[in-house]
């Protein structure tokens, strides 16, 4: 009886001659420990974007100046931003639609129109700076005239 599990044509008929001639591995440079090897030139810094944080109107998406006066109205859209739609705490999900239900005396309605809440933070998120702010023309002539310069 044969020595082979697997009677099959091919199956460890040969021993692998590719393992046998395949060069040594060459061998690494001793390095100080705990020190990682760097280019000559210094370790490299990742590329990141640049970011900011912005205030943006709930309804619009407008860009709103900080910090929001108590009788701000939004410049496009014209809603109240001293207002629970506009606050970090606004949550759908949460009781009296307010992540600070525990603090507050009664539900406030309806929730985009101007309250007076002293737990009222407006909302802002960090955005990347994709771009530089360009150079503004003076006017929408000499924007369309530098088209076809």
């Amino acid at each position: 009886m044969s020595d082979r599990k697997y009677r099959q044509r091919g199956y460890q008929d040969e021993p692998r001659q590719g393992k046998r001639n395949a060069p040594a591995p060459k061998a690494k440079e001793p390095r100080a420990p705990g020190r990682l090897l760097q280019d000559a030139a210094g370790p490299k810094t990742p590329n990141l974007m640049a970011s900011h944080e912005v205030c943006r109107c709930a309804r619009c998406g407008n860009l709103l100046p900080l910090p929001i006066a108590a009788d701000g109205r939004c410049s496009r859209c014209r809603v109240d931003l001293h207002s629970c739609v506009q606050c970090v705490s606004f949550d759908t999900s949460a009781r009296w639609e307010c992540t600070e239900h525990a603090r507050l005396a009664s539900r406030v309605t309806p929730k985009d129109a101007r309250n007076a809440c002293a737990l009222f933070t407006p909302r802002t998120t960090v955005e990347r700076q994709t771009s530089e702010p360009g150079p503004t023309t003076p006017s929408a002539r000499q924007a369309f005239d530098d088209l076809f310069k």
